[in-house]
């Protein structure tokens, strides 16, 4: 049987957190949040991803 384990911890003690991810090199950093960027966008749009309307392109001088 699993045993059902619970933390309790105070709002203000996510320092740790940001000292876990400031000690991180930035490629882990940048691939995290893509991550976590694709998995809300698969969530929110329901993998509907791409632009609302056409847009065109116009070369300019």
């Amino acid at each position: 049987m699993i045993e059902k384990v619970v933390n309790k911890i105070k709002g203000n003690s996510n320092k740790s957190d940001f000292k876990y991810w400031q000690n991180q090199p930035f490629e882990k950093r940048l691939l995290t949040l893509e991550e976590i960027r694709q998995e809300y966008n698969s969530w929110r749009y329901d993998n509907k991803q791409g632009f609302q309307r056409v847009f065109r392109i116009i070369k300019q001088k």
